[in-house]
């Protein structure tokens, strides 16, 4: 069993962009430029974007943290939005969800220009995934492909199961699982909360990808031997411990990792990758302006 340590991983790739960075620099290039738009106060957010912007500081990016007002308009928003497209020193930016239940989620994101659309939530840059065009791919689904790639994992005539339809992780990973590339290549199943007999076709699978959202959700005894474990699922559990949580996958992995060739551990698995991934498409966005 290899366990895929996606905190390595994103180590790595932080070290190859932060290289990349020096060399633009030298050759006389100012430094990619991220920005980050945060509305209210919501917790996780708030760690998250903080993350994004510290790890811009190490690899050498500039960054922009704009934080916003719950009570702020849409149409305020859509004028912040608007203000990014137009600055020229931005490369790329995130409007960091969730966004206030009076913001339509949709709009905010259709408003901002693909070219910039780091996050790859856009349906122009997800339309150029599902063609295998390049282009931004949303950060989660682009870490795990890179995970799968760095370890050859072998994926070719492989059925995937993907378990969880949403648009930021899971259909996004079951189109490219099914692409003509490398990783990729494979039979893929997406499974959902109206699939029947989803523990029978687990069973059947080469590769699981889980994004579900249900703390150990996938036992072993849904898993068949050799099987590649891909946990992309984080939900905080109540503990004893300091901190009063601790953060739980969608798979058992203390039952499911003796059975599995190579599994993700949660956390330090696909979690890391996707801030990565982040700073991957945002060097993408420069370096398309500059070529």
């Amino acid at each position: 069993m290899t366990v895929l340590d996606g905190k390595k991983t994103s180590n790595d790739i932080k070290n190859e962009i932060t290289e990349k960075v020096k060399l633009l620099k030298k050759n006389g290039y100012r430094a990619p430029h991220l920005a980050a738009v945060i509305v209210g106060n919501d917790g996780a957010s708030l760690t998250y974007v903080g993350s994004k912007v510290r790890a811009c500081e190490r690899i050498g990016f500039e960054s922009t943290l704009i934080s916003l007002e719950d009570s702020i308009s849409e149409d305020d928003l859509l004028k912040k939005v608007n203000d990014l497209n137009k600055n020229d020193k931005i490369d790329g930016y995130i409007v960091q969800l969730p966004l206030p239940k009076h913001i339509d989620s949709q709009k905010i994101l259709m408003a901002v220009d693909p070219n910039k659309d780091v996050d790859g939530f856009h349906p122009t840059n997800f339309g150029k995934m599902a063609l295998n065009l390049p282009t931004f791919i949303s950060a989660t689904p682009h870490g795990i492909m890179e995970l799968l790639k760095r370890y050859n994992v072998p994926t070719e005539g492989k059925h995937t199961v993907v378990i969880g339809r949403s648009d930021i992780v899971g259909k996004p990973i079951s189109i490219l699982m099914g692409l003509k590339t490398k990783p990729g290549n494979s039979t893929v199943t997406l499974a959902h909360s109206r699939t029947k007999n989803i523990d029978e076709l687990v069973s059947e699978a080469d590769i699981i990808i889980s994004a579900l959202g249900i703390p150990n959700f996938v036992k072993a005894e849904m898993v068949k031997d050799g099987a590649v474990i891909i946990d992309v699922g984080i939900t905080r559990v109540k503990d004893d411990s300091e901190k009063g949580y601790k953060i739980v996958g969608d798979v058992d992995y203390e039952s499911v990792a003796n059975k599995s060739s190579f599994i993700t551990p949660v956390p330090g698995g696909v979690g890391p990758m996707t801030i990565a991934m982040l700073l991957t498409n945002t060097l993408q966005a420069f370096e398309q302006k500059i070529i």
